[in-house]
């Protein structure tokens, strides 16, 4: 299995965490009783199979017509989730119009406008998701959701310390069920700034929410060979070839685990796990510095 550890943050992981949040909704216009009287015209599909906790989720017993206001723009707003993740984009602004349309203090309809915004990604639209990333979290602070999704904007906007304070609120939030990611991004966050002890922290945290958390692992292993703990990086890079099927299977894992090799002298496991990064990743930026070290024997191998 084959396994990425980029550090980036990604919108595809973003989409699926809200389409996660609203599969309930999504589920209901599948039911062509309710579809019809409820939104004439709209079409969506499952996602995932993952039955969600959070409390804007819909309920998928039919009820009939309903002139509810804030079970319209439920859906309409996991109808803009859904085309969010098809990438179809202009409906999906539609969508969430309807819904602010329905009921204009619907919190979740703007978390998604926000990230209907940033996906777009041009320098207006961007500037835009701002406002409503934080209209989400005035009309709902206790809405974990918009402040993780909040934090990745902010991020990638290099706001790295306001990005901070909203995924630390979100990792805190125990019973909120995107909180691991919140408090990785929180990590990875903290190691923009160049804060380790906060990083360490906060990974730490999460593998005790979740210990097959492959992010915590893969960064805790870098943050301890960096400190010189080798004997607990090697104890996280043996759990985590375990966890991506017991072999290293990425670039970086690869490099890690011939660093850790270095540090125990272990020429032999150096040797085949370097011949096995430069022969599968020899375009990749660990290869390029493992041909480094190579042409300078002297050089640290941390």
């Amino acid at each position: 299995m084959t396994v990425s550890y980029s550090t980036t943050y990604s919108f595809r992981d973003i989409i699926r965490n809200n389409i996660r949040s609203f599969h309930y909704a999504i589920r209901a216009t599948l039911i062509a009783s309710v579809a019809i009287m409820v939104l004439s015209g709209c079409q969506s599909t499952s996602v995932d199979g993952v039955t969600p906790t959070s409390r804007y989720a819909t309920t998928t017993e039919p009820t009939g017509y309903t002139s509810d206001p804030n079970k319209v723009a439920q859906v309409r707003t996991a109808m803009a989730a859904q085309f969010i993740r098809q990438n179809e984009l202009d409906s999906a602004q539609r969508q969430l119009e309807k819904a602010f349309s329905a009921n204009s203090r619907y919190a979740p309809a703007y978390d998604m406008m926000g990230i209907l915004l940033q996906q777009e990604g041009s320098e207006i639209n961007l500037a835009k998701a701002d406002g409503f990333f934080k209209r989400a979290i005035e009309l709902d602070p206790q809405f974990m959701q918009a402040r993780n999704n909040y934090g990745v904007y902010l991020s990638q906007m290099g706001r790295y310390n306001d990005a901070i304070e909203h995924f630390e609120v979100a990792g805190a939030a125990l019973g909120y069920e995107g909180r691991i990611g919140a408090l990785e991004n929180l990590g990875r966050t903290a190691l923009k700034v160049g804060n380790t002890q906060l990083a360490t922290t906060a990974f730490l945290r999460a593998l005790d929410g979740n210990r097959n958390s492959l992010i915590a692992h893969i960064e805790l292993v870098d943050l301890l060979i960096a400190q010189n703990r080798i004997p607990q990086a090697q104890q996280f890079y043996d759990e985590t070839v375990l966890l991506t099927g017991g072999e290293a299977s990425s670039p970086r894992l690869l490099l890690q685990g011939i660093k850790l090799a270095a540090a125990r002298n272990d020429l032999s496991q150096r040797q085949q796990l370097s011949q096995q990064l430069l022969s599968a990743y020899p375009l990749s930026d660990e290869a390029k510095l493992l041909k480094t070290w190579i042409r300078n024997p002297e050089a640290s191998w941390k």
